[in-house]
């Protein structure tokens, strides 16, 4: 079998360079092409990445400053309320005004703690325990001891307390 002399005829030569260098300038182009896009993604990922690091950076600055923030203010804290309660008073069969003047008159006396830092109440916490075991409330010509079951310190000081007929 034999391959037709196509390749001695000019047409077919001038056919088959075309699509030879018409097969070369696709590729150039295709090359060029893909190296201008190529080098746009690099160029847009580079800028990406330093964004991204220079957020980093931020944010750890942001994060420090934070954290100093946050140790100040919980070393800053003051008490902005004072919230008393009686656990026992239905024992005694009280009445609620009797109940409520009660728990004023602890509101009264302790409520110098308002205001202060609670690094510096919760220090004084024995003073205030013994301020308010050690006083004798009279109401409606009977004398009461109070004693503390349980006292929280934070933003508000709550206490809770028993009531008992003084001695």
């Amino acid at each position: 079998m034999r391959i037709p002399p196509y390749y001695r005829q000019p047409s077919w030569q001038r056919f088959f360079v075309g699509a030879f260098i018409g097969a070369i300038i696709s590729w150039c182009v295709f090359l060029f092409t893909y190296g201008v896009f190529h080098e746009r993604l690099v160029y847009i990922v580079h800028k990406q990445q330093d964004t991204i690091r220079g957020q980093n950076q931020r944010l750890k600055i942001w994060e420090e400053d934070i954290k100093i923030l946050n140790k100040e203010t919980i070393e800053k804290l003051t008490v902005n309320d004072v919230k008393v309660h009686l656990t026992n008073a239905d024992r005694y069969d009280l009445s609620t005004l009797t109940i409520f003047k009660i728990e004023n008159n602890v509101k009264e006396d302790i409520s110098d703690v308002i205001a202060r830092d609670i690094e510096s109440v919760f220090k004084s916490r024995k003073l205030l325990k013994k301020a308010i075991e050690n006083k004798v409330y009279k109401l409606d010509d009977k004398s009461y001891r109070l004693k503390i079951t349980e006292m929280a310190i934070y933003t508000t000081v709550y206490v809770e307390l028993e009531i008992a007929f003084a001695k």
